[in-house]
């Protein structure tokens, strides 16, 4: 079934303008969800507001929204002065650089959305993801929508082209607030034996229809086994691995013990029309779990 567009915009660079369509990039309903429900019967609850100083529940009606400027300290707004706090949305994903795909780092992607071309905008869409595509380059722009202004990247994917919402500067946290002790220096050999291990299981491609979540279709079993009347009952913990001696480890994963390591076979080069740009997000590979 064709994907349904969740929303219309115009990409433009220079004074080309790209009439788009967007889709949204991700299934729904693939996360398992619970719902809280009352014990002693068994029907679902439902959510109150609650005054923090009188115990009285509010209706939502009876709600107003408020900022709080200082502690315990609030400014209240109402609809219309929510309005004119919302950016303007302009619709308009103007493209002010274009910068190499490395130099966007995947930690400011926070969402990705596929996009395709409007009527009318065909040939331009197509010129424009093929510049990119020979370029090695990618788009930035600012675009306001939902009340609020974003900034963007917008790179060749596939055949056509997608956008990924960034985050701002400020609303990543910086590497230098986590801990870090002092750490020791490697032995030639430990790097040598490392940098085997990694060959062995490297590929020149990214396949990620071999990665399936292991945990989901587990706990879709069990909650299947419950509807079914069966009783369900943990599994006992994994053990937690001992650390080893480091050499001992990599010598063993590497299933040798002072052998040399088999040459792997060549793969196929990557095709020559793949998106230049790095994978929006990072995929952790599935791990196979006991509850």
């Amino acid at each position: 079934m064709p994907a349904r567009a969740i929303g219309t915009a115009t990409i433009s660079f220079g004074l080309v303008s790209i009439p788009i369509k967007l889709y949204t990039t991700s299934e729904s309903g693939s996360d398992i969800s619970f719902n809280m429900l009352h014990a002693a019967c068994g029907s679902r609850l439902k959510q109150q507001y609650v005054c923090s100083k009188d115990g009285e529940v509010v209706e939502r009606d009876q709600t107003v929204k408020g900022y709080e400027f200082a502690k315990g300290q609030y400014v209240t707004f109402s609809p219309d002065e929510l309005k004119t706090l919302d950016a303007v949305a302009t619709n308009s994903i103007e493209l002010v650089e274009f910068v190499p795909a490395r130099a966007v780092d995947p930690l400011l992607f926070e969402k990705s959305y596929y996009v395709g071309p409007d009527k009318g905008g065909e040939r331009a869409y197509k010129l424009l993801a093929e510049s990119m595509t020979q370029s090695g380059l990618i788009g930035i722009a600012s675009y306001s929508a939902r009340g609020k202004q974003y900034v963007v990247a917008v790179r060749p994917f596939q055949n056509g082209l997608i956008v990924h919402q960034l985050r701002y500067a400020d609303e990543v946290k910086a590497w230098s607030e986590v801990p870090m002790p002092d750490l020791p220096e490697l032995k030639p050999s430990e790097l040598a034996l490392a940098q085997q291990l990694i060959a062995q299981i490297t590929h020149e491609t990214f396949d990620p229809q071999q990665y399936k979540d292991d945990v989901k279709a587990r706990m879709m079993e069990l909650i299947q086994a419950k509807v079914d009347g069966q009783e369900i009952t943990a599994a006992p913990e994994a053990p937690q691995g001992k650390i080893i001696d480091l050499m001992e480890a990599l010598k063993a994963s590497l299933g040798m013990s002072g052998a040399t390591l088999p040459a792997r076979a060549a793969e196929p080069a990557p095709a020559a029309d793949a998106a230049p740009a790095a994978a929006p997000e990072k995929k952790k590979a599935s791990r196979k779990k006991s509850a």
